[in-house]
């Protein structure tokens, strides 16, 4: 056994919050995309909002097929075939010359690239290789796909003026296949593999192998618990990155605010998105995570009550500074519930499917925000609605029942 203090955990920690940046960084291009790809092909937003929408349901659908593929083939043959996929859907966005190709790149081959990697990747690692600090290390998971946003919306809001979409199509490609590199050469799919346990494991804490147990998802969906962890999270998904990740960039560049200040607020919203999971991931490993989602919910869809009344630009950086805190919070707290609910070993294929209603209210409220703006003229209502909804969430999370224990009840 290796006696060494320091743990290899934190490299698999950084080469996967690497991947978890880059990857999502990647996934963010429509909502930038969106108003140039209108100006260029003459396609109408909801025609083109259906190429993110299904993206976004590819995410979903990757989930429980990321946790299948991670039992038998690893977290390292994942992350090197995920973006791959992305590389090859922003190559093939170069070439786009119909609504079916772009639903083909943006969609199928994006979502699914994107969807294996961003699924259950960071969950199933955090859980596999630490003991304790898993609400800490989830964070740092969430904070990357928040900096992804930081970094990129910026980036790309630049690109597109002498590159076109099409140009920064391909720069994307060029980033995803630089992140094979560090995941081919550095990452380990078990603590075994390099003769340490999982950080913080002792005698009395078990180490939990890859291997789910068999029909855990047949029990699974008899259980309210998961009923209320999948709608939450559909809730989730459906008032972050379905309507504000796709819908924010065009309705601030239509009341007037210019693209790069548009972008800008979006990359404050992702840094204070990456200190609201880490403080987050902080604050799960200290208290009740149904108190935190309640309180994250709640939170939210108030911060959505203001944004059809956001049309100048120090509105949108409140805004961004407001909803940042918590876009991606409610991941830490959720993956935790899933873990001391169904067990540890089981959070691959029921976090999967959690993620799956996830990832489907994000693609209804992208393709309806779509719907909205074309019948409506504006995004007011899908905002009000968001925000409405947002609030139900966080009343749903108090009647999660962390104390049930229906796989350990099942098998006695």
């Amino acid at each position: 056994m290796n006696t060494s203090r320091f743990h290899y955990g934190w490299v698999v920690v950084g080469i996967v919050a690497v991947t978890l940046l880059i990857s999502m960084g990647v996934r963010s291009a429509p909502g930038v995309f969106i108003l140039p790809v209108e100006e260029d092909t003459g396609w109408t937003r909801d025609a083109i909002s259906v190429a993110v929408s299904i993206g976004l349901i590819m995410l979903g659908l990757s989930g429980p097929l990321s946790g299948w593929l991670l039992e038998r083939f690893g977290a390292r043959n994942i992350m090197i075939s995920g973006l791959a996929l992305i590389a090859a859907s922003m190559v093939g966005s170069f070439f786009t010359n119909s609504l079916w190709e772009l639903s083909l790149y943006w969609g199928i081959l994006s979502g699914l690239g994107g969807g294996i990697i961003a699924s259950v990747l960071g969950p199933a690692v955090a859980n596999r290789w630490f003991a304790a600090r898993r609400g800490l290390v989830t964070g740092i998971f969430g904070a990357a796909t928040s900096a992804g946003q930081l970094i990129f919306v910026p980036m790309l809001a630049l690109m597109v003026a002498p590159l076109g979409w099409r140009g920064s199509s391909l720069v994307l490609a060029a980033v995803a296949l630089v992140a094979v590199a560090p995941a081919f050469l550095l990452m380990k799919n078990d603590p075994a593999e390099v003769g340490q346990k999982p950080y913080g494991a002792t005698d009395n804490l078990p180490v939990f192998r890859i291997n789910a147990e068999v029909g855990v998802m047949g029990q699974a969906v008899r259980s309210p618990e998961f009923w209320l962890l999948a709608i939450t999270f559909f809730i989730c998904g459906a008032t972050s990155n379905g309507l504000i990740g796709t819908h924010l960039l065009p309705h601030a560049m239509e009341h007037g605010i210019s693209r790069e200040i548009a972008a800008g607020s979006i990359a404050l919203m992702g840094s204070m998105n990456f200190i609201g999971t880490i403080a987050s991931g902080w604050l799960t490993d200290k208290f009740d995570p149904r108190k935190l989602l309640c309180v994250y919910y709640i939170f939210r869809g108030l911060s959505l009550f203001i944004l059809p009344f956001v049309t100048e630009p120090l509105g949108l950086s409140a805004f961004a500074i407001l909803f940042g805190l918590d876009y991606i919070a409610t991941v830490p707290p959720t993956t935790v519930l899933v873990a001391d609910i169904f067990g540890r070993k089981n959070v691959g294929p029921v976090y999967g499917w959690v993620y799956c209603a996830h990832q489907i209210g994000a693609a209804l409220a992208a393709y309806l925000g779509g719907v909205a703006r074309a019948s409506l003229g504006d995004y007011g209502l899908a905002f009000l609605v968001a925000g409405v909804i947002g609030i139900a969430g966080g009343l749903l999370a108090l009647r999660i029942n962390r104390q049930a224990q229906p796989l350990a009840q099942a098998t006695a």
